[in-house]
């Protein structure tokens, strides 16, 4: 079964660090590109990284960039994202996407179930 499982959300402190953890399984994980977005409060969905295949090129939206950091395991199908200096801002639903096909990051149509992120002091 082809899916995506996200953890590692919870409540923080402004300032705190959390990492999350999107598994994935039922397809070659290696193959494909990720991303990470969160549902934010009132505003929709924000696309925060991508990552490609081999952790070679990583993409950051500017709210986030100098403080989320992505990254990919291929041997452990796992994608992450380490969230340091978190913001009572930064609180939303994640969820981790894979690309639609393999090669390019045109288009994400597999996402998984979500993880709670909440900034609060």
């Amino acid at each position: 079964q082809v899916r995506l499982v996200e953890s590692g959300g919870g409540l923080v402190q402004p300032g705190g660090s959390l990492r999350l953890s999107c598994l994935a399984s039922g397809f070659p994980f290696s193959n494909y590109f990720m991303r990470w977005v969160r549902h934010l409060p009132e505003k929709g969905v924000e696309w925060i990284s991508d990552i490609d295949r081999d952790a070679s090129t990583t993409y950051y939206a500017n709210s986030v960039k100098g403080r989320f950091t992505i990254s990919r395991d291929n041997a452990k199908s796992t994608v992450y994202l380490q969230m340091n200096n978190l913001k009572p801002e930064d609180t939303a639903v994640y969820f981790c996407l894979r690309s639609s096909q393999p090669s390019s990051r045109t288009y994400f149509n597999l996402r998984g179930q979500g993880t709670q992120v909440t900034v609060s002091a």
